[in-house]
């Protein structure tokens, strides 16, 4: 697949999604953030695809939204209603919402590898991630709240999910940097790896346990555990025997049940 600001290669079932502006330290300007959500939504109905791992070029992992557009939207002042100029910022942040949303509707688990610098909007894209693993350079912070800004695209809404309330403020209230290690013992990363390409090496032998697995199965977990984080558990019950009563007796449960009797690795079709 060829994009502009992207690399993204499909091997063994595993999409391998990069952040490709290393030059600007992967901040992604409107172009970028269209083509992200393109790509995300291209996987999600890829039948090829059963995990997606996404990291970045260069130096930073993500730099979160290019400077260049934030001042397009200072731009706006000169809209002279009050009115239409609100509009356009709500349609403008809106866009960039479903970008960072169709990587947690994903069909696919994704899984972050973070090197280096994560930063404003990168970690509104981890957040939306269903795994997270960084470097010992890893670092992350919010820095809307240095611009002036208060988080917008998601970090505010999915990380108190992930981490405690009172450490999502705290890093929200005071955009310091938090470091790998501190990540790791908080709980937003799952490992940290002394190197990016000891992590992008562990990162991918994760992905292809995932990838053996029943892909009917990995995407029907996907879809509960998002559905359980923002339901009771008795909704999220009912839902579960809802989901099971379609989706139980699949080619992929006989597959699994054969290879057990036979033992032998299972073979599950795209």
């Amino acid at each position: 697949m060829n994009y502009n600001h992207f690399k993204v290669e499909i091997e063994n079932n595993i999409a391998h999604v990069a952040f490709n502006r290393p030059e600007k330290a992967n901040a992604l300007h409107m172009e970028a953030w269209i083509e992200m959500k393109a790509i995300f939504d291209k996987l999600s109905k890829s039948d090829s695809t059963r995990v997606i791992i996404l990291s970045g070029e260069g130096k930073h992992f993500c730099a979160g939204i290019d400077l260049e557009l934030l001042m397009s939207v200072g731009a706006l002042k000169d809209v002279s209603c009050s009115g239409k100029r609100s509009e356009k910022v709500r349609e403008l942040i809106l866009t960039l919402q479903d970008t960072v949303s169709a990587i947690e509707k994903c069909s696919k688990p994704v899984l972050a590898a973070v090197h280096s610098g994560c930063i404003g909007g990168g970690v509104d894209i981890i957040s939306a991630c269903d795994m997270r693993y960084c470097t010992e350079d890893a670092y992350f912070t919010i820095k809307e709240i240095d611009l002036g800004m208060v988080a917008d695209l998601g970090t505010l809404q999915r990380l108190p999910k992930i981490i405690s309330p009172g450490m999502a403020a705290e890093l929200a209230y005071t955009g310091r940097k938090m470091t790998g290690q501190e990540a790791l013992s908080i709980g937003l990363v799952n490992h940290r790896y002394p190197s990016k390409e000891s992590m992008i090496e562990g990162v991918r032998q994760i992905a292809q346990a995932i990838a053996a697995k029943s892909p009917l199965s990995i995407r029907g977990t996907k879809e509960v555990l998002r559905y359980t984080r923002d339901h009771s558990v008795d909704d999220a019950l009912n839902y579960m025997s809802t989901w099971n009563a379609a989706m139980l007796l699949s080619e992929d449960l006989f597959e699994a049940f054969k290879a057990s009797m036979e033992k032998r690795e299972p073979k599950f079709e795209d």
